[in-house]
């Protein structure tokens, strides 16, 4: 059994509820002198995984508060050891100082994750139903909270599984053949092994189509407006947005930093950047805020390129449509469409006019976004590939299927196919964390608050 670890496992700040968990040796112990129930007796005696009414002491014996605690002793629990709840009062003293009475009755605090990290090493869970478990926390629509606890649920890493899976009968197969040659058992067909890497291959590719989708459920799209000043950038920010976010007045410049909003579509939350107008300025503050809009829509996954059609052609147009045009997904928009239009250029050709005064052309303008986000096929709940590290192992195992299956067209013996086999085995097993070094879980857990 691993030492017993204590936290705090609800978010900072006072609530109605506040709880405090712990795991591993000695737990039953510990509990038994912290907690007494209502009725007599000790929390270790009760049915295991009840909540029990009782009083929580401080280790010189005064009381804490009247609460609820439970016990479920591994490796039935959430992290395979032995495990404790007190589910107390919310207030940010009392858990802190229920926290204390633990300390001083022989736990350590908790690492960033580490209930999740033991869930992951005694076997309760795999990697990727560990990542879920911060993606479901972290979760900022309904859609990516289903996807999460999808991928919680196993969704995923049956589907890799399947794989892997398979691709183990076929190295168990090869290897019988040539260890045990005088046994009867059936003979190695290449044709046969070529369908299979083939079919697999199939597999790993839809695997690695929902790949877009998923980081975008899981992370958003950030998108950044860009524009010379006085061009809508921020009346076009609200109107999305459907409330006032960003301040709007005549004065060019009024935006000197960058504001943002979120809308949804489809499932993707959308993060919209407004940011200061693109000019040439002797104003500190105001070049600062013109540096901060080229620096953010450098980082964008789409940008908004905003001109305003109620004015000529300027500079300052041409110096905004050579930044869109570095992102990777870039929109044009003619803005004020509800004036004489004055602006003409041969790069606009195609551009979205809207007026963000009256909401013409928003609706083709969200449109023309969930063209560039397609929802894609993820097959059912779960089943995306939702962060980098999943995808490049994915990545990994077609690319050596496919080297396999190449070198099988090109005559290579079976026993040299097969080692590309097994290199994609050993990238699925890094995926899931079958086979994984300490290092990359350091990382992964790393993301994880205290408590969970």
């Amino acid at each position: 059994m691993a030492d017993l670890i204590a936290a705090i496992a609800t978010a900072p700040g006072t609530g109605a509820i506040g709880i405090l968990r712990l795991s591993g040796e000695g737990c039953a112990r510990l509990m038994d002198e912290a907690f007494r129930p209502m009725g007599g007796g000790l929390l270790s005696d009760k049915e295991p995984g009840k909540l029990i009414l009782g009083t929580l002491y401080t280790p010189e014996g005064a009381v804490l508060d009247q609460c609820l605690a439970v016990l479920r002793p591994g490796p039935r629990s959430y992290t395979g050891e032995d495990t404790a709840e007190i589910h107390c009062h919310g207030g940010p003293v009392l858990l802190q100082e229920g926290l204390r009475s633990l300390y001083a009755r022989g736990a350590r605090p908790a690492e960033p994750g580490e209930f999740t990290k033991r869930a992951f090493l005694n076997g309760r869970m795999d990697l990727v139903q560990a990542e879920a478990v911060a993606d479901l926390i972290d979760a900022r629509t309904p859609e990516a909270a289903v996807q999460a606890a999808g991928q919680l649920g196993g969704a995923m890493s049956r589907r890799i599984r399947r794989v892997y899976d398979g691709l183990t009968d076929l190295l168990a197969h090869f290897h019988a053949v040539l260890d045990y040659p005088d046994e009867e058992i059936e003979p190695f067909e290449l044709p046969l092994l070529q369908k299979t890497l083939q079919g697999y291959e199939k597999e790993l590719r839809d695997l690695l189509s929902t790949y877009d989708r998923g980081r975008l459920l899981r992370e958003g799209v950030r998108s950044v407006l860009l524009g010379k000043p006085n061009a809508g950038k921020s009346s076009l920010l609200n109107a999305l947005a459907g409330y006032e976010r960003a301040i709007v007045t005549a004065i060019p410049g009024t935006t000197r930093d960058t504001v943002e909003a979120r809308i949804r579509r489809r499932g993707l939350l959308i993060d919209l950047v407004d940011t200061a107008g693109i000019r040439p300025t002797e104003d500190p503050v105001e070049k600062l805020g013109v540096d901060r809009a080229m620096e953010a829509a450098g980082g964008a996954e789409l940008v908004l390129a905003v001109f305003d059609g109620s004015r000529p052609w300027e500079p300052e147009d041409e110096a905004v449509l050579a930044a869109a045009r570095k992102a990777e997904r870039t929109l044009l928009l003619i803005n004020k469409s509800d004036r004489p239009r004055l602006l003409r250029h041969p790069a606009l050709e195609g551009a979205i006019c809207v007026s963000a005064l009256t909401g013409e052309g928003l609706e083709l303008l969200l449109d023309r976004l969930d063209a560039l986000f397609p929802q894609g096929s993820g097959g059912a709940a779960g089943e995306m590939l939702t962060n980098a590290r999943q995808a490049e192992n994915a990545r990994r195992a077609l690319l050596a299927l496919s080297e396999a299956e190449e070198a099988l067209s090109a005559g290579f013996t079976p026993d040299a196919v097969l080692v590309g086999v097994e290199d994609a085995m050993k990238a699925l097993g890094e995926l899931t964390g079958i086979q994984v070094g300490e290092d990359v879980t350091a990382r992964i857990f790393q993301r994880f608050c205290v408590g969970k």
